[in-house]
């Protein structure tokens, strides 16, 4: 690993520099990293102790609360014709009607349901946004979802660590 980038994670920076890399994820901007590897690449690269591992997880679910927060902002404000002309939303207009209609179908579980699992994660904050649902409501929701999915990872990492080496 080169040097700068090792004292890069050991400086007051690291929560910060993966505070925006989750912020991205959760904007739906982070199409060069799976959003499945952020979590166990950080505990791979800070270390798995429980003095890492918390800090670890809260800097995941707020940055990524606060992409979702950004892009349903802007599906809420703009509208979809916006969203579908801008090339950095790299969603299809397919794809997005068939995530209209999960959310209309389950409403907000759905906002949780699909950030807590894999390959969906944050598909139905375009949605939310797009039916103007409430942001405190939206916020709670997706909040949830990404705990569930976060947490899960990283137990799936430190668990096999432990058992593999």
């Amino acid at each position: 690993m080169p040097g700068w980038l090792q004292s890069l994670l050991h400086s007051e920076w690291a929560y910060l520099v993966l505070f925006g890399v989750f912020v991205l994820e959760g904007a739906m901007l982070m199409y060069f990293v799976p959003s499945e590897l952020l979590v166990p690449g950080s505990l791979a690269l800070l270390g798995h102790s429980p003095d890492r591992l918390l800090p670890i997880l809260a800097v995941a679910v707020l940055g990524a609360t606060v992409g979702q927060v950004a892009l349903f902002t802007v599906a809420k404000r703009a509208g979809r014709e916006y969203l579908l002309q801008n090339r950095w939303f790299r969603v299809s207009d397919r794809t997005l009607t068939r995530f209209d209609g999960w959310f209309d179908r389950w409403g907000g579980p759905a906002v949780t349901g699909s950030n807590a699992m894999l390959f969906t994660r944050g598909m139905l904050t375009v949605p939310a946004g797009l039916a103007k649902m409430e942001t405190a409501r939206f916020v709670a929701l997706s909040a949830l979802g990404t705990v569930l999915f976060e947490s899960a990872l990283a137990a799936l990492y430190v668990f096999g660590v432990d058992v593999l080496w």
